[in-house]
């Protein structure tokens, strides 16, 4: 994990996992220039370098980058563990990691592209959410995020729509289990983006139809500032 100090006493610290690309990306660099304390998870290094260099010439502070696989489980909970250790919570978890396997007929999925995916959209939030728990209730008002997609109810998505369905189940009972006490989780179902994960899914689509995921980003951040949640429409 490599690490940067920020010049705020007591920043806001935001999880953010998927964060080198995508919404997870555009989310991180509009919490980083807000002035959030972004912990940014992927495995590419260099993309999450780029983030960190955006972050820092909008002004806001020097991310702390953490390139690893979050289905390791040893290494997630070192990272909990140093968060915790430097500044005893997270504000805010936004789980925007996600695996999109080739699409293919129920009956010929692969079971590679299956493990993967069950690996990285269920398991992993399923292990995850008992070690981050506890960095959310540390904190005043800790938030976590999910993204729900409504394009895994297609055909031919048969992996993709049901570990994200899984997942987002996963979520939505956490939701209902901590909604007196906390903390808060959020799950929205973002408008189409131009991101890798539906670029695979379909290709050749033109893009300018698409809602840029640095506007559905500002549209979450104003959802999340005004403590509600709901369907972002760009």
């Amino acid at each position: 994990m490599t690490e940067h100090t920020s010049q705020d006493p007591a920043p806001r610290i935001a999880l953010v996992l998927g964060a080198s690309r995508g919404l997870g990306a555009a989310m991180a660099e509009a919490l980083g220039t807000a002035g959030w304390q972004v912990v940014a998870v992927a495995r590419t290094t260099g993309a999450l370098e780029e983030l960190d260099d955006r972050i820092r010439r909008a002004g806001g502070p020097a991310a702390t980058l953490a390139p690893m696989d979050i289905t390791r489980d040893d290494a997630m909970r070192t990272l909990c563990r140093g968060i915790h250790d430097r500044w005893g919570r997270a504000d805010l978890w936004v789980h925007a990691a996600v695996h999109a396997p080739p699409l293919s007929p129920a009956g010929h999925i692969a079971a590679k592209d299956w493990d993967r995916s069950v690996a990285i959209n269920v398991r992993a939030t399923g292990v995850l959410i008992p070690m981050i728990e506890p960095l959310l209730k540390a904190a005043p008002a800790g938030t976590a995020l999910f993204f729900d997609d409504a394009q895994g109810s297609n055909r031919f998505h048969g992996a993709y729509g049901a570990t994200k369905a899984a997942q987002v189940a996963l979520a939505r009972h956490w939701q209902g289990e901590t909604a007196r006490l906390g903390p808060r989780v959020l799950i929205e179902t973002p408008p189409p983006m131009p991101t890798a994960v539906r670029a695979r899914f379909r290709p050749g689509e033109d893009h300018g139809r698409l809602t840029p995921c640095a506007q559905v980003a500002a549209g979450i951040m104003a959802a999340l500032g005004q403590g509600a949640a709901g369907q972002v429409t760009g």
